[in-house]
């Protein structure tokens, strides 16, 4: 479906749009700069990561740290140019008289284009956010000293959460369509949701906030806990002692 309009009304959309644009480029550029030069992350990567013994944690890490590069390239593609134009090629014309193949083949749209990017992003975040909860979920019930309840509730979250999230993504797929919009010379694709598509999603970002919240506070009760039991054996070097407890415990991991 195409939807052509030249009303002034369009033109606070297309600026917020493109403004946007630019963000989601500037910070996927920094995301693959930071990556490509060694004198960055590269070279600690493959001395720190590559050449050592290989674990979960190292599958995990290197997964979604390169798939969240690839989300990131995708992303720049969506957002580039004018997202849904078409190419201003000459459409060849077969004369009647000649024989036509048999088999018939269908060129892709821009806008079938921007719909499989926006199928890719969306399944993408589906995979990498629980890689990222394990990480996490690893890193909680090591600080708590391997409690066995701590995992248990954190699996039950980390289950409820990422079911939920499935069951959106595929719902996504199924009542969401690609639409191009023509407004004032400038061609965009947009996502055309159905039912109540959106609500849901706004669930889903509201769940992940919840458990990032969660995650954050659970690290920073055990490093204040930590800090009142060196304040009651401690009688000088608080500060020290503080920063200390905060970088071993993993707490500005979270913040980060």
């Amino acid at each position: 479906m195409t939807l052509v309009s030249d009303n002034p009304s369009w033109w606070p959309y297309i600026d917020s749009y493109r403004v946007s644009s630019y963000f989601v480029v500037a910070a996927s550029a920094g995301v693959m700069y930071d990556w490509v030069l060694p004198a960055l992350t590269l070279g600690q990567e493959v001395e720190l990561i590559w050449r050592q013994r290989w674990s979960l944690m190292t599958v995990l890490y290197l997964s979604t740290r390169y798939l969240g590069i690839l989300y990131a390239v995708f992303c720049c593609s969506n957002d580039l140019g004018d997202g849904c134009s078409e190419p201003s090629l000459p459409t060849p014309t077969i004369p009647s008289n000649q024989p036509r193949c048999p088999v018939g083949f269908t060129i892709m749209t821009a806008t079938d284009v921007s719909w499989i990017l926006y199928a890719l992003l969306n399944w993408m975040n589906v995979v990498v956010f629980p890689m990222l909860q394990v990480i996490i979920i690893t890193r909680l019930h090591a600080m708590y000293q391997w409690s066995r309840k701590m995992l248990i509730f954190l699996v039950i979250i980390f289950l409820a959460d990422n079911i939920y999230n499935g069951v959106v993504a595929a719902m996504y797929m199924r009542h969401t369509s690609g639409e191009k919009l023509i407004f004032s010379g400038t061609y965009q694709c947009m996502i055309a949701y159905a039912g109540d598509t959106v609500l849901l999603g706004i669930i889903t970002w509201i769940l992940g906030t919840a458990w990032e919240i969660l995650a954050l506070c659970l690290a920073v009760w055990l490093a204040l806990k930590h800090f009142r039991e060196l304040r009651q054996h401690s009688a000088g070097g608080i500060i020290g002692d503080c920063f200390s407890v905060l970088m071993n415990s993993h707490v500005l991991y979270f913040v980060r």
